[in-house]
């Protein structure tokens, strides 16, 4: 089974939301079936076959998720963002400014869905395969 360094070297190819899609094939590749990220200090829970679960630490210190959702301007700083305008921990800033709690993304139904803080889905995206 796969190891948070495993992932964690794929990630690390990772410069902008540009190069998410050729990650996402290089984890599940690993067996990885799914990952749920959490914006305030990005440890992610991923998942893989037979139960399998594994936990990275957290990236950054905390962030403060807004309260308030601001899908509009959420949607437009992660579309600068998947065309290589900002980088990861940027990215993140702007999640938790604009109320995104986490992200969950599905492997098998190759979705990310974004929530908020009462656990509302606030954006659902197919990934580019």
């Amino acid at each position: 089974m796969f190891t948070v360094a495993q992932i964690e070297q794929a990630h690390e190819k990772v410069k902008s939301g540009a190069d998410f899609p050729k990650y996402i094939q290089e984890i599940k590749a690993m067996g990885v079936s799914g990952f749920d990220t959490w914006v305030t200090d990005s440890h992610t829970e991923y998942f893989g076959a037979n139960d399998y679960k594994t936990q990275s630490q957290p990236q950054y210190d905390n962030l403060i998720i807004a309260d308030v959702t601001n899908k509009e301007k959420f949607v437009s700083q992660l579309r600068a963002h998947q065309q290589g305008q900002t980088d990861y921990y940027t990215f993140c800033k702007d999640c938790a400014e604009n109320g995104i709690e986490k992200w969950v993304v599905d492997l098998d139904e190759m979705t990310c869905i974004y929530y908020d803080k009462a656990g509302e889905e606030i954006l659902v995206e197919q990934i580019p395969s």
